[in-house]
């Protein structure tokens, strides 16, 4: 077995070396500065690293098997597109789906641009290979009856939980539907960034690639929000996560969406009501309501607008199963 490509934390302090059983030590020093960029200079959120470097990581083993040998960076810089098709066609065949591929093919991308900037090689095969097609899906929005009863305590009565389990929970699941937050986002707020009721009506929320953003939230949510907090047994400091788990830590997403998860099949509601769902009503209900497009935009903190259009496809929708329910000749 090769030994494994070790970069050392004083070259690269910004992330953790990274260490490649299937690379020599220049391709895993070029890794390592590569994910140090995209994470310092791009500003790209933790996860979306972490996908982006165990996609890398997956092709550095498929061509060390390909090939019969570690990858070494001069090897690497004349890569064939034919070993970039194998790849792909061998993700494929293990079902991975189109936006994963488009995300592998994405990241295979970035990564030979940082290789030539840095006049490590060209790598033009990577740019000669077609994005794998995706197929277009509108977001599925929770009806407003349904996504305002997730907020009600009461839903969860005959559960064996202490009320202010119950009581937090309503309070994400308004906030989410109420300001159009990610979950990751609704979890990462602390105590003192939430306003009591009456002393304020938006949040600075950080959103995708750390960037902040002014959110309006409504007196109910923050009512609601103050409930769980004076009930809450466990300390909640101005610094700390106003939301926290059953012993007092931060709250994860998994609670969140294991809570809906039992709801929604109270409420009979399909797979698709996740927590991601409430926002994307929140954006849906605005729009069906007669909210700006780029409004709309600013209060998701989508950095582009064609993001947000995705949801006049949604309104359209609406409106021809209205049409088609109503019109006598339809």
């Amino acid at each position: 077995m090769a030994k494994p490509a070790q970069v050392t934390q004083q070259a690269v302090p910004q992330v953790q070396p990274v260490e490649l059983e299937c690379a020599d030590d220049g391709l895993a020093l070029e890794m390592t500065r590569w994910l140090s960029h995209l994470r310092s200079e791009r500003r790209l959120s933790p996860k979306t690293l972490e996908a982006y470097a165990r996609d890398l990581r997956q092709y550095l083993e498929f061509l060390s098997a390909h090939w019969g040998t570690p990858v070494t960076l001069a090897r690497f810089a004349a890569l064939q597109a034919t070993d970039v098709r194998a790849f792909m066609a061998m993700r494929r065949a293990r079902a991975i789906g189109g936006r994963s591929l488009m995300r592998a093919l994405a990241g295979l991308r970035s990564f030979g641009r940082f290789l030539e900037r840095e006049g490590k090689g060209k790598i033009g095969a990577l740019g000669a290979i077609r994005a794998p097609k995706i197929a277009k899906s509108l977001p599925k929005p929770i009806p407003v009856a349904a996504a305002k009863r997730f907020a009600n305590a009461d839903e969860r009565a005959g559960e064996a939980r202490d009320p202010w389990i119950f009581a937090r929970d309503a309070a994400v699941m308004a906030l989410l539907y109420g300001s159009g937050l990610r979950i990751s986002e609704a979890l990462s707020l602390r105590r003192r960034d939430v306003p009591k009721p009456g002393a304020g009506d938006v949040l600075i929320v950080t959103g995708k690639g750390n960037k902040t953003r002014m959110v309006p939230v409504l007196q109910n949510v923050l009512a609601l929000i103050s409930d769980y907090v004076a009930i809450c047994p466990h300390p909640l400091p101005a610094e700390g996560p106003i939301f926290v788990g059953a012993r007092g830590g931060p709250l994860k997403a998994r609670i969140i969406q294991l809570t809906m998860a039992r709801l929604r099949g109270a409420l009979g509601l399909p797979d698709s009501a996740t927590p991601h769902a409430l926002r994307h009503s929140f954006a849906t209900h605005l729009l069906s309501r007669g909210g700006d497009l780029r409004a709309i935009q600013e209060l998701l903190g989508h950095a582009s607008l064609s993001t947000t259009q995705i949801y006049t496809g949604i309104d359209t929708e609406r409106l021809l199963e209205v049409y088609r329910a109503a019109h006598p000749r339809a």
